[in-house]
């Protein structure tokens, strides 16, 4: 089962998050039939974005991290739920590449160095939050600490992977974000970099241990770790066929007309799960009615 470990060192110096996400990861692969390198595109940012989204603690919450790169994947997006739970795409699931030279996925290619990272935070506000910065180098990890160091002025160290197998399953995937809080010195610093220099791939030890919370006391080895939370995560999609609806309605009545004059009736497909919405050429009258009188009222 996939989680999310939330911790604080014990001197207050340093947050944490780390994910497991080998079972939502091969969730997404299955729905959009993903190739192994958009397998790991897709799956560092749901990963990403599931520690990023449990952060919001808002029950009306939601978090979307967008990636808009140069490469061929076009643009590969999450979005999570304030408890963590993800759901996204990529635009282009079937490309494929050569591996690198050191025989891993070449997901900075894939994704391209050149284009932008965007963070939206809703909050039930009027106006989301929006971040948006440049991409380091598309490999998501860095590109993700460079967010948080332009956009929220915090130091951040964050890792993200995911292993896909040789029947291009996926194997293992998850990551972690360490963030320093105010106060946090040199020594803090160079506990932490050392931390993560000896750790070495996050995928290597969600192989050997899919925790967590095992990945960030490997990590911060030289801190003494205080768990804050540890909650489960899953693909989610929230589609009903009444948010359709209201979609449909949203178009208006003139357009909905156009619709049934040359389709007769409609589906839609949602982006997220695949699901299908079919709606008759009678629905679609009935949603054509509603408008009409709903404007009629009005007037």
């Amino acid at each position: 089962m996939d989680q999310l470990v939330r911790a604080i060192t014990s001197d207050g110096m340093v947050q944490a998050v780390a994910v497991s996400t080998r079972d939502l990861t091969e969730r997404a692969r299955q729905i959009h039939t993903t190739l192994p390198v958009a397998t790991a595109a897709l799956g560092r940012t749901l990963a990403a974005a599931s520690m990023m989204g449990n952060a919001l603690k808002d029950q009306a919450g939601s978090l979307t991290l967008q990636i808009k790169g140069s490469g061929p994947l076009g643009t590969v997006l999450a979005v999570s739920d304030h408890l963590g739970n993800v759901r996204g795409y990529v635009q282009q699931p079937h490309v494929d590449l050569p591996l690198r030279p050191d025989g891993k996925l070449d997901v900075g290619a894939a994704v391209g160095s050149d284009g932008t990272l965007t963070v939206i935070k809703d909050l039930g506000l009027k106006e989301p939050y929006v971040g948006s910065v440049q991409l380091v180098g598309g490999e998501i990890a860095e590109d993700l600490a460079a967010y948080f160091v332009e956009s929220e002025q915090i130091p951040t160290a964050c890792a993200l992977g995911v292993l896909v197998d040789r029947d291009q399953s996926v194997r293992a995937a998850g990551g972690y974000i360490i963030q320093l809080l105010p106060g946090a010195g040199e020594d803090v610093i160079a506990k932490v970099e050392g931390g993560v220099l000896a750790a070495g791939a996050v995928t290597a030890l969600l192989d050997r241990e899919p925790s967590p919370e095992q990945l960030l006391r490997t990590v911060l080895s030289d801190f003494a770790v205080e768990i804050l939370e540890t909650a489960p995560i899953s693909y989610r999609c929230y589609c009903t066929r009444e948010r359709v609806e209201r979609v449909l309605l949203s178009l208006g009545a003139e357009e909905l007309e156009k619709i049934l004059a040359e389709q007769g009736g409609c589906e839609l497909t949602c982006q997220f799960c695949d699901r299908v919405h079919r709606f008759s050429a009678q629905e679609l009258e009935e949603l054509i009615r509603s408008i009409r009188q709903g404007k009629s009222r009005r007037s």
